[in-house]
C-alpha cells in the first residue's frame, strides 16, 4: 500500500508524552545528596534573627543552633557550610579572632559535630574578622598583601580542623594558600581533612546579601576585592586557578557565583574531571526569592535553577534554598 502522507520519521515529542516517560529519559536529576545548606551563627544572639536581604534565612545563636541542625538532618541533607557573625569589637586589621581556638565558629563546629552526623564545611578567609572587611591583611596603601596573609590563613585552617571541620574551604583567593594549608594539615595529623577550594571565585556583584549577613559590608564600604578575586570577564584564568589548586592539594574545587557562571562550571568539570561544587550565592537566591514572592516567577524556578548546575557538571551545590528544596524532593520520593 502506498502511503502518500508525509510525517516525521523521528518525533522527539513521543518521549515527552507523559511525566513518567519524561522521568525515564531525563539526562540529569536533582537529589538531596546534591545540596549543602549554608548557615549563619551570630555571637551572643539569643534565638534567631532574620536577614532582610535573604528571605527565609536567619542568623542563629548557639542556643538555637541545635534545633536548626536537627531540621537540616531530618531533611536528609548531608552537609552544612558555616559562616560566623562575630562581635564588631573583636575585629581588627589582622583578623586575629580567626585564630582563637574558642572563637564562635570553632564552638559552633564542635556543637554541630557533637549533636549530629552532618559534615561541616568551614570557610577559610579573614573578612568576617577584619575591621576593613578584606580577606587578608593590608599594606600601608590598602593593598591586600598575599604572602603576609598566607600565614594567617594557614593557621586559621588548622584551627578549624582542630575544632572538627570535615572540610576547610579557602575562599580568600590568595596565591599559594592551598599548598600551605595542605602542608600544615598533613604535618599536624589532619591528613583526612578535605580542602574544598574556592578555586574560581569571581569579584562579583552578587555577594551583597551575604556581606550583610556576616556584617562585613559596612567594614568593606566602597572597597573592592578586584585585586584578588577573579575578573568576571575571564574563563581561561579560571582553568589556570583550578589547575594550580589541584596541583597544590585541593580535593574538591568550587566555582562561585553559580548560575551566571555555568560555562565555567562546565569547563572546569570537562577539563579536570575532579569533584566540582558550585555556590548559588546570596544575590542569586535573593533575586529568585524576590521574584517568587512577587508572583513574577513560580517557586519551581528554584529547583530548575539547581538542576541547571547539575546539567553544567556540578557534583554538589551550596544553596540557601537547600532546606526548602530538600523538603520537596523528599515528598516526591514518598509519592
Amino acid at each position: 500500500m502506498n502511503v502518500s502522507r508525509k510525517f516525521p520519521q523521528s518525533r522527539l515529542r513521543r518521549a515527552r508524552f507523559t511525566s513518567s516517560i519524561r522521568s525515564l529519559v531525563a539526562e540529569n536529576s536533582l537529589s538531596v545528596n546534591d545540596l549543602i545548606q549554608p548557615i549563619f551563627v551570630k555571637e551572643d544572639l539569643d534565638g534567631i534573627e532574620s536577614i532582610d536581604s535573604l528571605p527565609g534565612i536567619n542568623r542563629y545563636g548557639l542556643n538555637a543552633l541545635d534545633k536548626e541542625i536537627e531540621k537540616i538532618q531530618n531533611n536528609k541533607i548531608k552537609a552544612v557550610a558555616i559562616f560566623p557573625v562575630i562581635n564588631p569589637e573583636k575585629k581588627d586589621d589582622q583578623g586575629s579572632e580567626s585564630l582563637n581556638e574558642d572563637n564562635l565558629v570553632c564552638t559552633a563546629i564542635k556543637q554541630i559535630k557533637k549533636n549530629s552526623e552532618l559534615a561541616v564545611i568551614a570557610d577559610v578567609a579573614l573578612d568576617p574578622y577584619t575591621s576593613h572587611g578584606h580577606d587578608g591583611v593590608l599594606d600601608e596603601n590598602g593593598y591586600v598583601e598575599n604572602d603576609k596573609s598566607l600565614s594567617l590563613l594557614i593557621e586559621q585552617a588548622l584551627t578549624l580542623a582542630k575544632a572538627g571541620a570535615d572540610m576547610v574551604a579557602p575562599s580568600d583567593m590568595m596565591d599559594g594558600r592551598i599548598a600551605g594549608i595542605r602542608d600544615s594539615l598533613e604535618s599536624n595529623d589532619f591528613a583526612n581533612t578535605i580542602i574544598l577550594s574556592y578555586a574560581a571565585k569571581y569579584s562579583s556583584k552578587f555577594y551583597g546579601p551575604f556581606r550583610d549577613a556576616v556584617g562585613s559590608s559596612t567594614n568593606l564600604g566602597a572597597g573592592s576585592k578586584d585585586t584578588y578575586q577573579m575578573s568576571v570577564a575571564n574563563i581561561e584564568e579560571a582553568l589556570h586557578e583550578v589547575k594550580m589548586d589541584i596541583e597544590e592539594g585541593a580535593d574538591i574545587v568550587m566555582v562561585k557565583p553559580g548560575m551566571p557562571y555555568l560555562d565555567v562550571i562546565k569547563a572546569v568539570k570537562d577539563t579536570f574531571k575532579v569533584p566540582t561544587f558550585a555556590y548559588q550565592v546570596s544575590g542569586e537566591y535573593a533575586m529568585l526569592k524576590a521574584a517568587i514572592e512577587n508572583d513574577w516567577l513560580a517557586d519551581e524556578v528554584l529547583e530548575e535553577s539547581l538542576l541547571s548546575f547539575k546539567r553544567a557538571g556540578a557534583d554538589c551545590v551550596l544553596t540557601y534554598a537547600a532546606n526548602e528544596i530538600a523538603i520537596k524532593l523528599n515528598q516526591q520520593n514518598l509519592a
